[in-house]
């Protein structure tokens, strides 16, 4: 294991940039991550949850500016753009799941959702999803 992440600043900063990197249409498991830090570090659940969702969050929100940024024209065919029309910002409590979230932020932003309910809704389901992790890590270690 290399000495830098036997410190837990400069391993949250290394979570943080992979649950950020994550959340773009770059792939990688965040996951992953979190769940190496943990165990690593298991007092730090906390700042660990927080970390991890704010740059997966910061990574979502890269998609869904880059979806403000596409002309009218070129999402029409988008994937899941139906269901963000039809429910809105609470669509995006799933912008956590593989293949569907990047899809999910894109079509909100060129939709031209709202940045904010968009934003709480994207954090809300990213945390949730990090808790799990986080939990099901707790009970395989007790």
């Amino acid at each position: 294991m290399p000495d830098w992440f036997a410190d837990p600043a400069a391993g949250l900063g290394g979570l943080f940039i992979a649950s950020f990197l994550a959340a773009t249409l770059l792939p990688g498991g965040s996951e992953a991550a979190l769940a190496a830090f943990l165990l690593t570090h298991p007092a730090e659940v906390p700042a660990a949850l927080f970390w991890a969702t704010l740059g997966n969050t910061l990574g979502g929100l890269t998609s869904y500016g880059a979806g403000r940024l596409l002309p009218e024209r070129s999402l029409q065919r988008l994937p899941h753009l139906a269901q963000v029309r039809r429910f809105g910002s609470p669509s995006l409590l799933l912008a956590w799941a593989p293949l569907v979230g990047d899809a999910l932020c894109v079509a909100a932003g060129w939709l031209r959702l709202p940045w904010l309910p968009c934003t709480l809704f994207m954090a809300a389901g990213k945390l949730a999803r990090y808790w799990v992790v986080a939990q099901g890590l707790a009970l395989l270690a007790s």
